[in-house]
């Protein structure tokens, strides 16, 4: 396994250090290439990175900035949209040279082309990818399709993954959760040059676990991220807790 596992004692802590490998990597490529191109999750659990990321001093005029996954028919304005939650916790705050969202309004086949031709100009230098409860990365839920060349897919959401989105406080009920979702596919996910994935909070501990200890399987389709020639994972002593018995 081509990864690094950096244990923090808190949530913040992690960010922060999530943010300073983002960071970093991202002036790296800015330096050799003139641009930077980043995917960015989001969620939760991605709260602490993205405040700490908006810390650092980096030439965001010159960043692309392309959006993980949505759910299909949410309109913008409701509170659980990740075009909502990344436009007010992030791109909002800096001058982009570009930012590209998934759209699951309208005609989710056109969005999902046009969103793709924009990703496949050229690779992808960082993903920030999370790991959710069911070990699912983006909305690739389990079994998770390994296979597709396709960057983007519209892709039915499992039950666990529609707990977690109330468990989290975006919906009151399950039923309200929509049962389907835009995800980037899991083989474009693992052709960003390099991946950080910040995994905070006792919730995610099973995910850590099965991620970390099980082989690589669509049953859990983090496991995939192993396979990476770099990943860095973030962890908090809370979502370590049964890696390491913190």
């Amino acid at each position: 396994m081509n990864i690094t596992i950096h244990v923090a004692p808190t949530p913040q802590e992690l960010g922060a250090r999530a943010a300073e490998a983002i960071a970093k990597y991202l002036t790296e490529a800015i330096k050799e290439q003139g641009y930077a191109r980043l995917v960015l999750s989001t969620g939760a659990s991605q709260f602490e990175t993205l405040e700490a990321l908006l810390s650092h001093e980096i030439a965001w005029e010159k960043v692309e900035m392309f959006h993980l996954d949505e759910y299909a028919n949410l309109p913008e304005s409701h509170p659980a949209s990740f075009r909502k939650y990344l436009k007010e916790r992030f791109v909002s705050k800096v001058s982009l040279k570009a930012a590209y969202f998934v759209n699951g309004e309208g005609d989710i086949e056109a969005n999902i082309a046009q969103l793709t031709k924009e990703l496949r100009r050229a690779p992808v230098d960082v993903g920030v990818i999370g790991i959710g409860e069911n070990g699912h990365i983006a909305f690739n839920d389990p079994p998770a399709d390994f296979e597709t060349a396709e960057a983007y897919k519209l892709l039915t959401l499992d039950e666990r993954c529609r707990k977690q989105q109330v468990g989290e406080g975006w919906f009151a009920t399950v039923d309200e959760v929509p049962q389907q979702a835009i995800s980037m596919c899991v083989k474009q996910i693992m052709a960003c040059r390099h991946i950080v994935t910040a995994v905070p909070h006792g919730v995610k501990a099973e995910a850590v676990y099965n991620t970390i200890t099980s082989p690589v399987s669509p049953l859990v389709p983090a496991t995939m991220l192993k396979t990476h020639p770099d990943w860095n994972l973030f962890l908090d002593d809370a979502s370590a807790s049964r890696l390491f018995g913190c």
